[in-house]
Order: C-alpha cells, then sequence, then structure tokens
C-alpha cells in the first residue's frame, strides 16, 4: 500500500516538472524557436485552433519565425492572434505567409521574462506541496483503515518528504537554467 502511494506520489511529481519544462518553452529567449508560438490559437471558422494545427511554422533563420496557413483566407486571423499573444512579436504578412521576425530582447523584457520564469517555477512548487498533502492524506487514510501501521505511515510521510524535497529543488534547477538562457546575450 506505501509503496503504491509512493509511486503514484513520484509519477504526479516528474508531470508536475515536465509540464513545467514545457511550460518553459514558449518562453521567449534572444533566439527564434517554433515552441515560441505553441500557446496561440487562432479563430479558425468561429473555433479556437492552435496556430500549429492551422498551418506550419519553421524558424529559417535564428531570428526569423515563419508561418505558412494551410488556407490564404486565414492569414489575416494568424497575424492578429500573434499580435494578441504576450510575446511582444510584431508579425507581417505578405498574402500567403507570416513572418515574424524576433527581436533581440532588451534587459528590461530579460527580467520581466525572469520574472514570469519565476512565477512559473513557484506555481509547479505549489503542485509539487499539493501532492506531498494528497500522499499524506491517503497514508492516513490506510492507516485509519487499519492497513498501515503508524511506523509505515511515519516512514511513508519521511520518503514523501525527501520526494518533494528532490521535485522541489529540481524545480529551481530548471528555474535558474532557463533563467540563464534568457539573461545571455
Amino acid at each position: 500500500m506505501q509503496k503504491e502511494v509512493l509511486a503514484d506520489t513520484e509519477r504526479r511529481m516528474k508531470k508536475s516538472i515536465a509540464s513545467l519544462e514545457q511550460n518553459y518553452t514558449s518562453v521567449r529567449t534572444g533566439k527564434a524557436s517554433v515552441q515560441m508560438l505553441d500557446g496561440i490559437e487562432v479563430d479558425y471558422y468561429g473555433t479556437a485552433t492552435p496556430l500549429n494545427q492551422v498551418g506550419s511554422i519553421s524558424a529559417p533563420e535564428a531570428q526569423l519565425l515563419v508561418v505558412q496557413p494551410w488556407e490564404k483566407a486565414i492569414v489575416g486571423e494568424v497575424v492578429k492572434a500573434i499580435q494578441k499573444s504576450d510575446l511582444g512579436l510584431n508579425p507581417q504578412a505578405d498574402g500567403q505567409v507570416v513572418r515574424i521576425p524576433v527581436p533581440p530582447l532588451t534587459e528590461e523584457r530579460r527580467r520581466d521574462l525572469v520574472k514570469v520564469i519565476k512565477k512559473m517555477a513557484e506555481e509547479a512548487k505549489v503542485a509539487i506541496r499539493n501532492i506531498r498533502r494528497d500522499a499524506n492524506d491517503a497514508l492516513k487514510k490506510l492507516e485509519k483503515e487499519k492497513k498501515l501501521s503508524e511506523d509505515l505511515r511515519k516512514d511513508g510521510e519521511e520518503n514523501v518528504q525527501t520526494l518533494t524535497d528532490t521535485y522541489i529543488e529540481r524545480c529551481d534547477e530548471v528555474a535558474l537554467e532557463k533563467e540563464s538562457e534568457v539573461m545571455e546575450i
């Protein structure tokens, strides 16, 4: 019983870290990356559709992204969606493709992005702490149902705390890596 709770806890904490890393791909760094546009949705005939499902996205140069919508009719919608995003990009349409120059980040924008990175890391830490609470509650419930002794529950809670510390430390490491990537000129 205790091992199942611990395995589930670790699996959920790993997912939190993976989610944080996935969220960081949309944070802009100094160079163009197709993942920057992952969170953008386009109004496609009245339906909010992810940008990568209405056209192809490429980064032919370090400072340029190109979106080629599969239908010419939605080029304007693609431009609007990119302008509405908080990426601070200025797309340019030429009728068939949308070119998005990625300007180098200013020092002020870099600091703003670091704040966003720290906020995302804190949200991941909160999720991990919630997982810890759920695991401890599950262990207490097992003890109450007489499926676990008090000693085993306490051991389980110590193991859950060790996992929590490990994954919170991992959050900090991932955040520091992303911060240094953003602050790099």
